[in-house]
């Protein structure tokens, strides 16, 4: 008889907390003070909350940029930050700094080298994650001719670019325009219609619970409330993004305009 094998958490975090000393001889400030929650693959999971909740610590915590003051992270069942934990995210900061200098192909090229693709893929894989972020017809611009939105794309493009399990996004909505945010809905589903698993961080609550499978709501660094948009609102997703009535307002007075 063969025992089945338990799939472990795409995202595990039991009693996560993370502390900084305030100066040489200060005390510790708590940004995260006891956070657990579980996500299984293939889920997206929306953490809200205002600036200081703990959004970011903890995506970077998972990303293994820094280290738990208690409690664990776990990716997959690996200890995040170790090198196995490593290899299965991908991941965009809030503030990514580009080498304005470069192409969007160039830089992604360079992105799959960081990435341990093997030469002879690179190429390839640089094609389709610029097909599938919609820069193919800018590849041989400069990033530094690219507005906000193409460098979030682009930004996404490098996060999947080693085709991770896990994509970790940090306020990628942050600045963007109606259009902008649209499309970045559309590549968040796909991701999660692709199987991979999506954490991503918001202040913005539009339409956000059409991107989630489970959201939870932080402030002062704890879960206030965590569940799937049906538990928590009564709702129901879209297969696929719809803007609101006056985005769509919006986006079609931009379109006549043009």
């Amino acid at each position: 008889m063969m025992l089945a094998v338990e799939t472990p958490w795409a995202v595990e975090l039991v009693g996560f907390g993370k502390s900084y000393r305030t100066g040489w001889i200060g005390s510790q400030m708590a940004a995260v003070r006891s956070l657990t929650l579980r996500l299984a693959p293939g889920q997206v999971l929306g953490l809200l909350g205002p600036n200081g909740s703990g959004k970011s610590t903890t995506l970077k915590a998972l990303g293994g940029l820094l280290a738990p003051t208690r409690g664990h992270c776990l990716i997959f069942g690996h200890p995040a930050g170790s090198d196995e934990a490593r290899a299965l995210i991908g991941y965009l900061p809030e503030l990514p700094h580009y080498p304005l200098h470069l192409s969007g192909r160039e830089f992604l090229h360079y992105c799959g080298g960081l990435s341990s693709l093997a030469e002879e893929t690179i190429s390839e894989r640089v094609s389709e994650v610029l097909t599938w972020s919609g820069l193919s017809a800018a590849a041989e611009q400069r990033l530094g001719t690219y507005s906000k939105g193409m460098l979030q794309r682009v930004g996404l493009a490098q996060a999947i670019l080693h085709d991770p399990p896990l994509v970790l996004l940090d306020e990628p909505a942050s600045g963007l325009d109606p259009s902008g945010r649209l499309a970045l809905n559309r590549l968040i589903r796909d991701l999660a219609a692709r199987g991979k698993t999506v954490v991503f961080s918001s202040h913005l609550l539009a339409n956000t619970e059409q991107l989630c499978d489970r959201l939870a709501i932080l402030g002062r660094g704890e879960i206030l409330i965590e569940g799937t948009p049906a538990e928590l609102l009564g709702t129901v997703r879209d297969e696929v993004p719809q803007p609101s009535r006056l985005e769509k307002l919006y986006l079609e007075k931009l379109a006549a305009h043009e």
